[in-house]
């Protein structure tokens, strides 16, 4: 068959929250998805709550995501470990609360893997390295899963990219998150993977990163560090569709599916 992933891009703020109530369902539905990952991180400005969390999937997604932020909020721990549809990145210590990966049933009993792994560079350097787990991950817990998918929250696009090469023809599909800026390369690599460097985000569109334009305009013009602001106004929604052939285990297209309020 044809599965089709939908990958949508950190929400940001109760505007991202309230862009994904409202948008994603009609998308889901326009484009006959199968499987929804969506990453909130920032759905509480850094972290979220399980209340935000709750909105995420009752929005529609199947799974979510997190990155740097994950600690953002105390609150979310006892949650990252009772609910296995909630992923923080895999290669935290693996004493942390919360899990990395897991593997979900989808159409016609098909096993689905999702990783979440955080790059290094810029980040946290105390990580283990992503690209070695994502080795051990394939072929020992995810070597059952008829599909893997994989959102690495990472800053450099060159880290982004070496993941999806590193990875071409072992997953069906790898994307970036983390920097909020949606990226126009959306490709199907030479061994099978589709991959896009960043998602974007889903959250304020006139904003910078999803924080009022001041905010960042004075640090830039060295003024006094204050909190960030999240911006309001319209919303966006910034994801992309990845469509899989089940039976030869390659992604066939990468599509965008931004929407604007």
């Amino acid at each position: 068959m044809l599965l089709n992933v939908l990958a949508v891009g950190d929400v940001v703020s109760d505007v991202g929250l309230d862009c994904l109530s409202r948008r994603l369902r009609s998308i889901k539905k326009e484009y006959d998805v199968h499987f929804t990952v969506v990453n909130g991180e920032n759905a509480a400005g850094l972290g979220l709550l399980p209340r935000h969390a709750e909105e995420i999937f009752d929005a529609g997604a199947d799974v979510i995501t997190l990155g740097n932020h994950t600690w953002g909020k105390r609150q979310i721990i006892d949650y990252l470990d009772d609910s296995p549809y909630i992923l923080r990145p895999a290669n935290y210590a693996p004493g942390l609360p919360g899990r990395g990966f897991g593997i979900y049933e989808g159409p016609q009993g098909l096993q689905i893997g999702v990783v979440s792994l955080m790059g290094r560079f810029e980040l946290d350097c105390h990580l283990s390295s992503p690209f070695l787990l994502a080795d051990q991950l394939l072929k020992e817990e995810l070597a059952r899963a008829d599909v893997v998918l994989v959102d690495f929250h990472a800053e450099a696009t060159s880290e982004k990219g070496a993941m999806g090469w590193y990875l071409d023809g072992r997953v069906q599909a790898v994307w970036g998150t983390h920097t909020h800026v949606p990226t126009a390369d959306g490709q199907v690599l030479p061994q099978g993977t589709g991959f896009i460097t960043d998602l974007g985000m889903t959250g304020p569109a006139q904003s910078i990163l999803g924080v009022t334009p001041d905010n960042s305009i004075s640090r830039f013009l060295g003024g006094l560090p204050r909190r960030y602001e999240a911006a309001g106004g319209p919303g966006k929604l910034n994801a992309a569709l990845f469509t899989i052939d089940t039976a030869s285990g390659r992604c066939t297209a990468v599509t965008r599916c931004d929407r604007f309020d």
